[in-house]
């Protein structure tokens, strides 16, 4: 059953997959291995080329099952994205040791929790990051694609303290399943939001949740049921929804506000997409070049709640 699931994760029958590719910014790349009593990992660290000392926020990049850190690189284009923006990004790499399809174990009950398994492992390389570089630690955000959005909610959520905001791109809510079976059954129909209410920790960390309905991969519905989750502890008072269309896809973009007035959940819904990082370059695995650009959405959107 393990097996079954995570060939569901690297399907590659929606877009071709493109092999092990180059990352035209690889000058301003830096490969490292990150070594701790939890593990380690391979990494690969963006640094704008406009860097002078100054703090920089940091977005940590989660890759899906089947890709490594370039690949997804690649394929989101983040790089350029935090050019522009002024940020130090970090690319975690899954160990074939850990998972044979490179996948995140999001799935098992070992990874749902603070201080074990991979959210400890990859909170701690996090640490390292800010420490050994000029970060701005009140800006440290995580975003993912597939397994690897998955993995950027439970950080987001057992470490609220580290990360001011999440990105999560057709992934699945926190404790929406527990082992591979359970993983199966909510990929494939999605999950009871209101099983979902109360589960895990209490936190406000702000997020934007992207997903394409036409994800025959991880059902559409896994990204309400992340909205609801968050918005359970997010108390949202007023909710606004827009629609248009970019780069040949519809969407529909709903914004629920906090009393406060803060943005607590964006949510985007591609119209037509499919299990692939919206607005991508379309160079990578998993990337698609139509829709809105979800890497410029998801730095603006930090940008936005810091």
């Amino acid at each position: 059953m393990l097996s079954t699931m995570l060939d569901a994760w690297s399907n590659t029958t929606q877009l071709p997959w493109v092999g092990v590719p180059t990352v035209p910014e690889a000058r301003n790349v830096m490969a490292r291995r990150f070594d701790s009593v939890m593990g380690s990992l391979q990494y690969k660290l963006f640094v704008p080329a406009g860097y002078a000392g100054k703090p920089l926020p940091l977005v940590v990049m989660l890759h899906g099952g089947g890709q490594n850190a370039d690949d997804f690189a690649l394929g989101t284009g983040m790089n350029a994205v935090a050019e522009e923006y002024g940020c130090v990004v970090l690319y975690p790499e899954q160990s074939a040791r850990a998972n044979w399809s490179m996948c995140w174990n999001w799935f098992e009950e070992h990874h749902h929790h603070r201080d074990q398994g991979e959210p400890g492992l990859i909170a701690a390389l996090t640490r390292e990051v800010i420490d050994e570089h000029a970060i701005d630690a009140s800006r440290v955000y995580v975003a993912g694609l597939s397994a690897g959005g998955a993995m950027a909610v439970i950080l987001g959520r057992t470490y609220p303290e580290l990360f001011a905001a999440i990105g999560c791109h057709s992934g699945l809510a926190h404790r929406s399943a527990t082992d591979s079976y359970r993983a199966m059954q909510v990929m494939r129909s999605g999950v009871d939001a209101d099983a979902l209410v109360g589960a895990g920790p209490a936190v406000g960390v702000p997020i934007i949740v992207f997903h394409g309905d036409a994800d025959f991969t991880v059902h559409p519905s896994n990204g309400t049921s992340i909205v609801r989750q968050f918005l359970d502890n997010a108390v949202a008072a007023s909710v606004a929804t827009e629609t248009g269309s970019t780069r040949g896809r519809a969407y529909e973009r709903q914004v629920h506000r906090g009393a406060d007035g803060r943005v607590a959940v964006e949510h985007w819904t591609i119209k037509g997409g499919r299990h692939a990082w919206s607005g991508g370059t379309g160079r990578g695995s998993y990337s698609d070049e139509s829709g809105p650009n979800a890497s410029l959405e998801m730095i603006r959107f930090f940008v936005e709640s810091a």
